[in-house]
C-alpha cells in the first residue's frame, strides 16, 4: 500500500440523495482506512445550494410535492445535515474560486457524476476537471459522465483538462470510451466505493419489521409499478416507498435520511428501484433486486449491470407475467459475488498505484 498520503477528495459530498451521500462517504473513510489522512473538499455555491433544496422538497418535478408531504421531506433534508456534520471535510471555499485551497499530497475526483457535463447544476463546472487544484498528483476514481453519452464527445478544453490527471479511473464502460477518445489513455475500470469500501455502510441492527419489499426511485413506469406491487403481494411483503412517494406502496418513508436508507435495505427481502444507488446497495447486501431502466440512468445502470454480470436484473421493457416476481425472490448468483471481488482487488492495486 501507498505510505501515507494528505488527500482531498473532491466529488458531490453536500447533495440531499443517498448515493451521492454514501459513495463520498465510502470513499473518504475507505482512504482513511487506508491509512491515508484523507477529507472532503468542502466546496460552496449559492446557486448549488438552491437547486439542492428545491430538488430536496420538490423531488420529483413536474409533479409537485403534496402539500402534506412537505413536513417529511424537511425532516428528510435535517437528517442530511446532521449527516454531512459528521463528515471530514477541508475549510468551505467557492465551487468556482478554489484558491483558498491549501495544497495537498493528492486530490481524488470522483466518484459520482462528477464529468456530467449535462448535469443540472454540476455540469461543466471546470474544477470537478482539475481547474485550479493544487496537489502533487491529481487522480480520479470511479468518475463518470452519468447520462452524458460517449457519441457525443466533450470540447478540447475539457478534453486537455483530462489529459493533466496523472492517473484515471472511471465506474463505467460510457465513461471510459469518452475518457479513452479525448485523452488516448485506457482508464481503469473500478468499483463504486459503497462497494468498495462495504463496511462503511454496514448496518448492524435492520428495522424489526414484518418482511418486506423496498422501492426505491420516482418516476417509475406504471406497468413496473403495478408488477412490482403484485410481486410483494405474492410473496407475502409489504411494499415500502423510501425516499420518496409512490402511491402503489403500504408505507412512505418520506423522512428517511441517508442512514435509515442504509438500514431499510439491509432489512429488506428485495429491492425494487430505478436508481444506480438502489443496485448498489442490493448488490452490497447481498438482496434480490430488479431495475427499470430510464433515460436519464440508462447509461450507469445497463454498464454496472454488465460489470459485474447482473444484466438479467436489468428491465428495459415490459417483460412477461411472473418474471420481476420471479427476479424479486431469486438469489443473487455467487458469481456476481465472485466478480465483485475481483473488481475490489483490482480497484485495491488502482489506488496504491495513483496514490504512489
Amino acid at each position: 500500500m501507498a505510505g501515507r498520503k494528505r488527500i482531498g477528495v473532491l466529488t458531490f459530498h453536500r447533495c440531499i440523495n443517498y448515493g451521492s451521500y454514501w459513495q463520498a462517504r465510502a470513499l473518504v473513510e475507505g482512504l482513511r482506512e487506508r491509512g491515508h489522512d484523507a477529507e472532503l473538499l468542502d466546496h460552496r455555491s449559492r446557486q448549488v445550494t438552491w437547486a439542492e433544496w428545491r430538488c430536496a422538497f420538490q423531488p420529483t418535478l413536474p409533479e409537485r410535492t403534496r402539500r402534506v408531504d412537505i413536513r417529511s421531506y424537511a425532516a428528510k433534508a435535517r437528517r442530511f445535515l446532521q449527516a454531512f456534520e459528521a463528515l471530514p471535510e477541508s475549510v468551505p471555499f467557492d465551487l468556482d474560486d478554489p484558491t483558498a485551497l491549501t495544497n495537498y499530497d493528492a486530490i481524488v475526483v470522483g466518484s459520482d457524476e462528477v464529468w456530467n457535463l449535462s448535469h443540472p447544476w454540476y455540469g461543466g463546472k471546470a474544477l470537478f476537471y482539475g481547474s485550479g487544484l493544487s496537489a502533487d498528483r491529481i487522480v480520479s476514481y470511479a468518475a463518470s459522465f452519468g447520462n452524458y453519452s460517449c457519441h457525443w464527445g466533450i470540447g478540447d478544453g475539457y478534453a486537455e483538462q483530462l489529459k493533466r490527471f496523472d492517473q484515471l479511473s472511471v465506474r463505467d464502460e460510457n465513461s471510459y470510451w469518452l475518457v479513452r477518445g479525448c485523452t488516448g489513455r485506457e482508464p481503469a475500470m473500478v468499483l463504486d466505493p459503497v462497494l468498495q469500501w462495504p463496511q462503511v455502510s454496514g448496518v448492524t441492527d435492520p428495522p424489526a419489521r414484518d418482511p418486506y419489499l423496498l422501492l426505491y426511485g420516482h418516476g417509475f413506469p406504471d406497468w413496473y409499478l403495478r408488477k412490482v406491487r403484485a410481486a410483494a403481494d405474492a410473496h407475502g411483503l409489504q411494499l415500502v416507498s423510501i425516499g420518496y412517494r409512490n402511491p402503489l406502496a403500504d408505507e412512505q418513508l418520506l423522512s428517511a435520511g441517508p442512514l435509515e436508507f442504509a438500514a431499510a435495505v439491509a432489512g429488506a427481502s428485495a429491492v425494487a428501484t430505478n436508481f444506480f444507488h438502489g443496485c448498489v446497495f442490493a448488490l452490497r447486501h447481498g438482496k434480490p433486486f430488479v431495475a427499470v431502466s430510464t433515460p436519464y440512468r440508462h447509461n450507469k445502470l445497463r454498464d454496472l449491470m454488465a460489470t459485474v454480470g447482473a444484466e438479467d436484473r436489468l428491465i428495459l421493457q415490459e417483460p412477461a407475467n411472473g418474471l420481476l416476481s420471479h427476479l424479486l425472490s431469486e438469489p443473487l448468483t455467487a458469481a456476481i459475488d465472485e466478480r465483485i471481488e475481483e473488481l475490489r482487488s483490482a480497484s485495491n492495486a488502482y489506488l496504491d498505484g495513483a496514490l504512489d
